[in-house]
């Protein structure tokens, strides 16, 4: 399958200030990007975005009409727009007021300033959530693979679903927290499980160990994509049985890399 360039993708610029979309676009350029628009307000953006959808929209946080939270639940809620990716640049720092970023399955979180390597990232990823390049496997065939995807957040389960149903993996089963994916699991099985850390009821932690401990699936592999970057609970979860560790947002090529290694292993 023909494997797209950042020269193919279609980017709307969302930033407020000129002289920042100045800067952004002379990046995008030299990273091979040529389909630009640009919007300075969230009117000006649901409006382009319906005109022309692009592949991705790079966006700053505070706008005179509003916040980038409100733009990305605009596009997450409709189905025509699920799909457009999204792209935080801030020099937003603060964990608090970038969590719902990461809990919404964004592409890409971006500083400014950024780097080259940043950018390279972001539209490399982008690129792969929107390509289909399935999973060679010598022991699976990966049509057939079971795989149970827990998270709290739809929009993250939604994320997950596109990223690894691109990799040709057809058979998800979702489950909203750790409860539920117990009760799934007392009732079916399953070839890989990809769980989140933070949720209500049983989190990712108490789930790993129900896994490991309880379960007739003890020896299933488990992935962990988890925005928590508290060492102490991530040593606990690694003690605990999990396989591979991920961030949100995560990298699609390297989420196909994690899940080669463990299905093939």
């Amino acid at each position: 399958m023909h494997q797209l360039s950042p020269s193919e993708l279609s980017i709307l610029l969302l930033e407020p200030s000129e002289t920042q979309r100045k800067i952004i676009i002379n990046r995008l350029r030299k990273e091979g990007v040529s389909h630009i628009e640009t919007a300075a307000t969230l009117a000006e953006a649901t409006a382009s975005i319906t005109k022309h959808k692009p592949d991705l929209i790079a966006s700053a946080l505070h706008f005179s009409d509003g916040e980038a939270t409100e733009l990305l639940r605009f596009i997450k809620q409709d189905p025509e727009f699920q799909d457009i990716q999204f792209m935080l640049v801030s020099s937003e720092c603060r964990r608090e007021q970038l969590e719902v970023f990461r809990q919404s399955g964004v592409v890409a979180i971006l500083p400014k300033p950024f780097n080259a390597d940043h950018l390279a990232t972001a539209l490399n990823s982008t690129i792969d959530l929107i390509s289909n390049e399935e999973l060679d496997l010598s022991h699976f065939d990966v049509h057939n693979l079971r795989v149970l995807v827990v998270d709290d957040s739809r929009m993250a389960r939604n994320v997950i679903k596109r990223t690894i149903t691109n990799l040709g993996i057809q058979l998800i089963t979702e489950a909203e927290d750790g409860q539920e994916a117990i009760n799934l699991m007392q009732a079916s099985m399953f070839d890989l499980v990809i769980t989140d850390y933070n949720m209500p009821s049983v989190d990712g932690l108490e789930l790993t160990q129900y896994i490991r401990q309880q379960s007739q699936q003890s020896h299933v592999p488990i992935l962990m994509v988890s925005s928590e970057a508290n060492d102490a609970h991530l040593s606990n979860v690694s003690s605990a049985g999990v396989n591979a560790l991920c961030d949100k947002p995560f990298e699609p090529k390297l989420v196909k890399q994690i899940l080669y290694q463990l299905l093939e292993d």
